[in-house]
């Protein structure tokens, strides 16, 4: 059971489990020559010994001994161990921070040649409100004092130890979240002289939308195997804002022709994944070309497209590690 600097004793459940191991602990190691003098020194003070601080996965810690329990969380007649986290530490983070880590503790076994090990299992979490974590019940006081168990032996020696096991930060992460509709979700290109175009494809000035720029792509003759018989429309993003590798952007639209009047008169929803095998979607038979003249053409021989967007996710990520205050965010943007 975990316990803080205060005097309130933790209430969180523990889940203790205890083996023996032959390797030593990585972390920190204590030996003491004379245990009972130490017993005796400690309970003329705060009946504690706090070692050294050693450092282990880039912060200062210190390992505490309770040769005869920790008063402060009510427990006598065992040995009690723990860990603290030197403040210094967190205070080169922006407040407030959690470090978190799993904590392992050792007694050596004289007897056994072994180390005797014991742990809550789960990371715990330090922070500015709660430095200390650790077992208040490692072994009896009784058992531990015997020589004839082996952990106290030459006259006297004895040996503790810890693995603090820093969990890494996180910086493998996404985030999707939604915001409010676009201020405006329209883009509207007119396409003048129309029928005299002799280019194979028109291409609209790019325009920003959801974080990235696009473009619209309108075949006058049609693209591929709808040439000559239909007119054909893709939204693409512009070449400055193709996707990277493993890039996902979703949109939800709705594309269509307006007819002289400024209404729609023919539309397609769009709903797909842009990534960098797709850079555009839309559609090779959006009309048929012998419609144009006679229904969406104005007098000017004027052709007027209309995409809205519906939503679009901007997709930002991080994989590598970052500083943990610049976050980057996957954001799916709709209109209500």
């Amino acid at each position: 059971m975990g316990s803080n600097s205060s005097t309130a004793a933790s209430t969180e459940v523990s889940t203790i489990v205890k083996h023996w191991r032959e390797h030593p602990p990585s972390s920190y190691s204590l030996k003491i020559h004379n245990f009972s003098e130490l017993e005796k020194s400690t309970a003329l003070s705060d009946h504690k010994y706090q070692s050294r601080l050693f450092t282990y996965g880039g912060y200062n810690w210190r390992l505490i001994i309770y040769p005869k329990g920790n008063g402060e969380d009510n427990v006598r007649g065992f040995i009690s161990m723990y860990v603290e986290i030197d403040s210094k530490s967190l205070m080169l983070f922006t407040s407030p921070t959690e470090i978190f880590a799993e904590l392992r503790f050792f007694v050596y076994n004289k007897k056994e040649n072994k180390y005797f090990t014991i742990q809550n299992v789960g990371v715990k979490p330090f922070s500015e409100l709660k430095t200390r974590w650790g077992l208040q019940q490692v072994l009896p006081c009784d058992t531990f004092n015997n020589p004839d168990n082996g952990y106290i032996f030459e006259g006297g020696q004895c040996e503790f130890g810890v693995d603090v096991i820093v969990a890494p930060s996180l910086t493998n992460w996404e985030v999707l979240s939604f915001t409010k509709k676009y201020f405006d979700p329209k883009f509207s290109w007119t396409i003048k002289d129309f029928s005299e175009l002799k280019e194979d494809v028109q291409k609209s000035n790019s325009f920003p939308m959801g974080g990235k720029e696009w473009v619209l792509a309108l075949y006058p003759k049609g693209a591929l195997e709808a040439h000559g018989k239909w007119l054909s429309i893709f939204l693409c993003l512009a070449d400055s804002d193709k996707p990277e590798a493993d890039e996902k952007i979703f949109v939800q639209a709705r594309l269509g022709v307006l007819n002289p009047l400024g209404s729609y008169h023919f539309e397609y929803p769009l709903e797909t994944w842009y990534t960098e095998q797709s850079p555009g979607w839309g559609w090779a038979q959006f009309l048929p070309l012998a419609e144009l003249p006679k229904v969406y053409l104005d007098k000017e021989d004027a052709l007027k497209v209309e995409i809205e967007f519906k939503v679009v996710s901007e997709t930002k990520y991080s994989f590598t590690e970052a500083d943990p205050l610049e976050k980057d965010w996957v954001q799916l943007t709709p209109e209500n």
